[in-house]
């Protein structure tokens, strides 16, 4: 070309603008983000006219949370007064107290057997407000039945003994049963024991 449209020298002009790649980089991410917002946005509305999955799983999720008392196997009942022979014996100085004792133990419920002193091997020596002696296999049925009417007396079981009877031996501290609505407290707890809040435990 020449006259006025001649080119000169050793560059020639560009002929389209040059390429804006930061411009470019910016659109990309913000379509990026739209698009994200656009999905979650759809993911919610499924959500809230879909029933509420995610609360149901919520839900479900607390529930599991949620403390459960762990497996443990029930306990027999303890026995009831009528099923349990006591032998009232009086190892004090006091007269009359074996007597008097195993009146008020029968019309509290119990079977009396024995009435009488103590024998020699308690005699004058129990210093408490009592002894209750048993069998081995009374030490979690009726030696605890029996505890609820002097629960300061001291309890042993005896392995080699046979009979199912129990001993109530008065000591030189006794001054009377425990009053009858203590007792009957004491059995009804015997009866419903309350579960310990260590056997709780969480499933999450």
């Amino acid at each position: 070309m020449g006259g006025a449209y001649r080119i000169t020298g050793d560059k020639y002009p560009r002929m389209r603008p040059p390429r804006r790649r930061g411009r470019l980089a910016f659109l990309a991410v913000a379509c990026a983000a739209a698009l994200g917002l656009l999905g979650w946005g759809t993911t919610q509305l499924i959500d809230v006219f879909g029933g509420g999955g995610n609360s149901a799983s919520a839900a479900g999720a607390a529930a599991a949370c949620t403390p459960r008392a762990s497996a443990s196997p029930r306990t027999a009942a303890p026995p009831e007064p009528a099923g349990i022979t006591v032998n009232v014996l009086n190892a004090t100085t006091r007269a009359g107290l074996a007597k008097k004792t195993a009146d008020e133990l029968k019309k509290r419920g119990f079977r009396i057997g024995e009435v009488g002193n103590a024998p020699e091997e308690y005699d004058k020596k129990v210093k408490g407000a009592g002894l209750l002696l048993g069998p081995g296999s009374s030490l979690k049925t009726s030696l605890p039945v029996l505890a609820t009417q002097l629960p300061a007396a001291e309890r042993r079981t005896d392995a080699a003994r046979r009979d199912t009877a129990l001993d109530l031996v008065i000591g030189d501290a006794f001054r009377q049963l425990a009053p009858k609505a203590d007792a009957d407290r004491a059995m009804a707890e015997l009866a419903e024991p309350r579960r310990a809040p260590a056997d709780e435990k969480r499933t999450c």
